[in-house]
């Protein structure tokens, strides 16, 4: 990816770190969807400021903020990258570790999308058929029962009869939440099971943990690793259904075709516009302990959300970044240094 150099409205002040300092690079970890956006931010801030390239390291979004979470100092990290928002539990944690002082940064929007092989058969989703494909039970006639379904004309008979085989995000990454969260609890309401749990006597919390259980015989396989690896999955088994990030599927076209979902196309613009369901903000946290010590970790928190960089007409909006509409309000609490918490 081939990026020039950015006017001077965005270069750095010069600043050289010193022996003061242990290491003079900022370094971060986190989610595998956030991953090519901070790398791009990452290549560019070291061409245009006088400070090292800072060093970006995948392995999921709770992965990398308990890495965050480890303590405060020169060997833990100090941004976290997170395709959710921070949990309280992982907050709590944080502050036992003497990490108090958070700064939650919003980047942006993506879309999680579901992608097959480009020669293979296309398909328009609902929640609810990805509900029944996966669940680990279903709740039929007043009483759960175990999913048996094999193919994708058993979930609708409108689909081919294609076995189901589906890569999804594995536990660690924020993608699964909300794969959870707005798809197969979203199905479990729609064709109202989740309902019918209700009136059968099952309490809510139970009723929602059965919905979002997911079935474990194989046709449903946790991806633990980033996108290329469920890329890979789908090459080796043509038949398989993967979830992606928008930006990951854009870039594989070549490669990949997208489903529908709720019959909107997930695009850029359908994301912005708030027409397709299965969209989410995507952030990164920052260690505030931490600015005054790390040469340039403010300097790379401002120019990521700069208009340059995160703005509609950015390289990552190139990428596949939905830029933020109150991008200037993030500008300011990044600026402010506002914490989590502080009312401000």
């Amino acid at each position: 990816m081939s990026i020039t150099k950015l006017t001077a409205t965005t270069a750095a002040l010069a600043l050289t770190a010193t022996a003061t300092f242990a290491r003079d690079n900022v370094q971060v970890a986190g989610s595998s969807t956030v991953l090519p956006y901070a790398s791009i931010v990452a290549e560019l801030f070291g061409e245009n400021f006088d400070y090292p390239t800072p060093v970006v390291e995948s392995g999921g979004s709770s992965a990398g903020l308990k890495r965050f979470c480890e303590g405060v100092g020169e060997n833990t990290i100090d941004i976290a990258n997170a395709s959710r928002a921070i949990r309280d539990r992982e907050i709590a944690a944080c502050a036992e570790a003497g990490v108090t002082d958070i700064i939650e940064v919003r980047i942006g929007y993506d879309g999680i999308v579901f992608a097959s092989d480009i020669n293979g058969n296309s398909f328009e989703f609902t929640p609810e058929d990805w509900y029944k494909a996966l669940a680990n039970e279903h709740f039929i006639d007043g009483a759960l029962v175990p999913n048996t379904l094999e193919t994708w004309d058993q979930v609708n008979p409108d689909f081919p009869a294609q076995p189901i085989q589906a890569f999804i995000p594995g536990t660690k990454h924020g993608t699964r939440e909300v794969f959870e969260e707005k798809v197969i609890l979203a199905g479990c309401e729609d064709g109202g099971f989740f309902q019918a749990m209700l009136d059968a006597g099952v309490d809510e919390d139970t009723a929602e943990g059965k919905c979002m259980a997911i079935r474990t015989d194989g046709r449903s396989v946790d991806i633990d690793g980033d996108y290329t690896e469920t890329l890979a999955r789908i090459e080796a088994d043509t038949n398989g259904i993967g979830v992606f990030g928008l930006s990951f599927y854009e870039n594989n076209t070549d490669k990949l075709q997208v489903a529908t979902m709720g019959g909107v196309v997930p695009t850029t613009e359908s994301i912005a516009a708030g027409d397709y369901p299965v969209s989410r903000p995507l952030y990164f946290y920052i260690k505030a302990a931490h600015i005054d010590v790390i040469p340039g970790l403010k300097d790379y928190a401002e120019f990521f959300v700069s208009d340059d960089i995160a703005g509609p007409d950015g390289p990552l909006a190139e990428y596949g970044l939905v830029s933020d509409p109150e991008l200037a309000q993030v500008q300011e609490m990044v600026s402010d240094e506002v914490v989590m918490g502080s009312g401000s």
